[in-house]
């Protein structure tokens, strides 16, 4: 059985382009400058990896890191 996905928004990185938020709007939250962070713990729900590597491709400053636990 595949491990459960986590994301990390690295803030460092992040210019508030909210694509992920657009494209995953359960797995991102912003905040007040619109830069984006992970929902939670960054634990991605079931039936929403694709997501989260839709996300993770889609960030054009590369900040979003998918990972497998």
């Amino acid at each position: 059985m595949a491990g459960r996905l986590k994301i990390h928004v690295d803030p460092g990185k992040c210019q508030g382009h909210a694509r992920c938020k657009a494209l995953a709007s359960e797995l991102f939250e912003l905040d007040e400058f619109g830069n984006a962070h992970e929902a939670g713990d960054g634990s991605v729900p079931a039936g929403l990896e694709d997501k989260a590597w839709l996300a993770e491709a889609n960030c054009p400053e590369f900040a979003i890191e998918v990972t497998e636990e």
